[in-house]
């Protein structure tokens, strides 16, 4: 069925629309998502072709898809193949490694992990700094970090020293307003639940089409790991009590599990690769579904 003859299509398609004038698209960004969600759990590798049609769906023209092709080929994310006249791209080895990454975070149930302190040795200050920013430290002076501890040290020279947080909560809520501004992601979150929660209500969302499943996955994926990605993800315990990030996290997991046995029907009609079609599911799809199981609440 098309959205003109689905009345779940139809009202689906109103409300992507309703979200894509509040949040535009870049295509480069869209297309990152489309890899990290359907190709790279599948091999890696898709048809530009397929590119196209999916970011169609969004409204992103082909011009737009081949010219962040194009950059994404020149950034070393991506890299050409030809089959015929066919054009193929695969993730290169970084890619496929910081796809990886974020999709641990994405995917996986939320670590309560403790603290530290990170107290950079290295001459490269400023790159390190970021990375632990990235990895939701807040700076102190200009060596010195603190936040969740992550595994970001091991690439980083740096001093650790673990720290073991108060336990009044209150105390530490405060010590996070102080260093943290959570009030930005608080907000990001919001507006996610605002979005997803009408477009993926029970009513709306009981017989989308496999195409009209894949399109509202994807946009699912890539605002979530828009905000997901850039909160710093500190330990519930120095979380505000209403804080939406849980809730938000409990919609992205049941809404990706819904979605996920259409869209992957329309991934494994749709796709293809030089040596075949790509499957519906792989142990890597498989996986994923079985994290969000225990969020999808």
């Amino acid at each position: 069925m098309t959205a003109a003859t689905n009345p779940a299509d139809a009202l689906a398609s109103e409300l992507i629309r309703r979200i894509l004038d509040e949040s535009p698209l870049k295509a480069a960004s869209f297309i990152v998502t489309i890899y990290g969600d359907v190709v790279e759990p599948r091999g890696g590798i898709a048809w530009i072709g397929n590119l196209i049609e999916t970011c169609a769906d969004v409204g992103i023209s082909e011009t737009l898809v081949r010219t962040a092709v194009s950059r994404l080929v020149a950034a070393g994310q991506l890299t050409g193949e030809r089959e015929g006249r066919r054009s193929y791209y695969r993730l290169s080895r970084s890619a496929g490694s910081e796809f990886a990454a974020a999709a641990r975070v994405l995917f996986s149930a939320p670590e309560d992990s403790g603290w530290q302190f990170v107290h950079v040795t290295g001459p490269a200050v400023e790159d390190a700094m970021q990375a632990l920013k990235r990895a939701g430290h807040a700076r102190l002076n200009d060596r010195l970090a603190v936040g969740p501890a992550r595994a970001v040290t091991a690439t980083v020279p740096a001093l650790v020293f673990r720290a073991e947080p108060p336990q009044d909560p209150k105390a530490l809520q405060e010590f996070t307003s102080e260093y943290w501004d959570l009030t930005v992601h608080a907000e990001a979150y919001a507006v996610f639940l605002a979005q997803f929660g009408a477009l993926l209500s029970p009513a709306a969302s009981v017989s989308f089409s496999p195409s009209m499943a894949l399109t509202i996955r994807l946009l699912l994926v890539h605002r979530f790991r828009a905000v997901h990605l850039h909160d710093p993800r500190l330990p519930s315990g120095a979380l505000p009590d209403d804080w939406p990030g849980k809730a938000a996290r409990q919609l992205f997991a049941r809404a990706y599990r819904q979605l996920s046995p259409a869209a992957d029907a329309h991934v494994a009609r749709t796709f293809v690769t030089a040596s075949g079609p790509l499957p519906a599911s792989t142990a890597a799809t498989d996986l994923r579904l079985e994290m969000l199981a225990g969020e999808a609440f």
